[in-house]
């Protein structure tokens, strides 16, 4: 199979997801790449391009070992038409328990035909410079690990006359899922009065329209989904994540996360003749 254009479509509020799938395109080499962004509100009802003829990457964040129900609520208004797909979780240094195997049979429920799967750290979204969790990640090694996968995954293609010359990809995961926890508070990022410009880039980047900016910052704790964008896109440090139940993991979290793990990469094997 020769492929030639590849779509990135993915959610990914502090970018670390994005980054991680644009080396997996330059690794695949499509002199075509198209990037589906399904990150912001606006998200939900703007047209979707067709995937013929392409990849797709398909990436999301892990939150607590699943992947968020925002992102998989976007990402089933794909459709794969038989289309090829990677599919490319990024956890932060803790495990991507469930969400790779999830977001394997979220692919073939929408269509497509799963090639290849990976595992990618990103920086923890509750990492601060005071309490570092995979801070830097994804570093230069996980960007050219990400662009040998991209790779290894054209040429498993180049090897093949067509699809069914592959057998059903396999990555680690379990049946029934772990379960996502309801939100047990109305945890969520705050905002130093004294510190805030009143820029509006808080409510720009936010996945799920959880801010607004008036004559104050105001965040709605329910529909937060403790993402840290809004505190990643500050530019004055204004938004922060110190509500105590997040304060204690970080605290217990910088010393238990601290063992950098590394990429995990999974290939279709192709079927014995």
């Amino acid at each position: 199979m020769n492929i030639t254009k590849a779509i990135i479509a993915c959610f990914s509020p502090t970018q670390t997801t994005l980054r991680i799938l644009q080396a997996v395109a330059r690794g695949v080499g499509a002199s075509e790449v198209f990037v589906l962004d399904l990150t912001l509100p606006e998200q939900e009802t703007r047209p979707l391009p067709e995937v013929g003829g392409a990849l797709v990457l398909i990436g999301a964040p892990v939150y607590a070992g699943r992947v968020p129900a925002v992102a998989e609520r976007r990402l089933r208004r794909l459709q794969g038409s038989g289309a090829p797909a990677a599919v490319v979780a990024v956890y932060g240094n803790r495990e991507y328990d469930d969400a790779l195997l999830e977001l394997r049979d979220l692919a073939i429920e929408l269509g497509f035909v799963p090639v290849a799967g990976a595992a990618f750290v990103g920086e923890h979204s509750y990492s601060t410079p005071g309490t570092p969790i995979a801070a830097g990640r994804p570093d230069r090694r996980d960007l050219g690990e990400a662009e040998a996968f991209g790779a290894a995954v054209q040429a498993r293609l180049a090897a093949i006359k067509t699809l069914s010359d592959l057998q059903p990809l396999q990555v680690p995961g379990n049946r029934p899922y772990k379960p996502r926890n309801p939100k047990a508070d109305e945890a969520a990022p705050e905002t130093r009065e004294d510190l805030c410009i009143k820029c509006g880039k808080c409510a720009e980047v936010c996945p799920v329209g959880a801010v607004a900016v008036g004559e104050t910052v105001t965040t709605d704790g329910r529909a937060c989904i403790l993402c840290c964008a809004c505190t990643r896109a500050c530019p004055t440090g204004a938004r922060v994540l110190e509500h105590p139940r997040i304060t204690a993991w970080r605290e217990a979290a910088v010393t238990r996360l601290r063992e950098p793990k590394r990429p995990n990469t999974f290939l279709a094997d192709t079927r014995v003749p």
